[in-house]
């Protein structure tokens, strides 16, 4: 398997756990509302809780798709912004990264 394969097979893995979460998250966050007051206030902060976790992993992936996107374009493993290989270690971390090491939010 080559290396592109090998991230292209983790990164759809993680897609797809990713959709059945969000699919779990939506099931819930469509149950009817919980009509006894003393429950309600934990339930709205569940609520919140689950729609913070449905956000994050909408932004996840579609840095994915923008990976998987990469790997079909032949830009895998290169810095969007300088260039640069990408660490091996750092893929191995985050292999929907699009940014080196120097180049990554917060560096």
């Amino acid at each position: 398997m080559t290396d592109f394969e090998k991230y292209r097979a983790k990164l759809e893995t993680r897609r797809k756990y990713l959709v059945m979460r969000l699919e779990n998250i939506e099931d819930e966050l469509d149950q009817p509302a919980n009509r006894n007051w003393d429950d309600d206030a934990t339930e709205s902060e569940q609520d919140e809780v689950l729609e913070d976790l449905g956000v994050s992993g909408q932004d996840e992936i579609k840095a994915i798709d923008a990976a998987l996107k990469r790997i079909e374009d032949g830009t895998f493993g290169y810095c969007v912004i300088s260039g640069e290989k990408i660490a091996e270690d750092r893929l191995e971390l985050l292999p929907h990264t699009p940014f080196c090491e120097k180049h990554a939010p917060g560096a």
